[in-house]
């Protein structure tokens, strides 16, 4: 079963999707955030890829408190689960853009393409964590 993996942003959300296996995430997409926009194409990738389940990135502060950005990706996951009667789970993203942003530095990637990636890239790293931890968990 495939999962789909959510960095909701300002401006952009990224997006990763699991293989069949549930087990590597990939880089899928960066989709304006727009509603209009984002809940179609969210909406296409759910069927297109047949999603079982959803993760999105929770921005909490770094003494693990909620704050609005928090509260808003908390909003987001359930009217995602509303809307396309998919479990929606929440995992903890502290620092993934910072690591992300990193990462492309390190491999020499340009500011500018940085900026275009650095969304899908988050999403990869916050699906990939959870997938981890599911796996870690489905083990013991």
């Amino acid at each position: 079963m495939r999962v789909l993996g959510v960095d909701l942003g300002e401006a952009h959300v990224g997006l990763a999707i699991s293989d069949p296996d549930g087990v590597l995430a990939q880089p899928l997409s960066v989709v304006p955030a727009r509603e209009d926009v984002l809940w179609s194409r969210l909406e296409a990738y759910i069927k297109e890829y047949g999603v079982g389940d959803v993760v999105v990135g929770l921005p909490l502060n770094m003494n693990g408190t909620r704050g609005p950005q928090a509260e808003r990706a908390e909003l987001f996951a359930r009217e995602l689960a509303i809307r396309f009667h998919v479990p929606v789970h929440l995992y903890d993203e502290r620092l993934t853009t910072r690591v992300a942003e990193q990462a492309l530095i390190e491999s020499g990637v340009s500011r500018r393409r940085r900026r275009d990636v650095v969304d899908k890239v988050s999403a990869v790293l916050i699906l990939q964590g959870y997938l981890d931890r599911r796996g870690s968990a489905a083990k013991n």
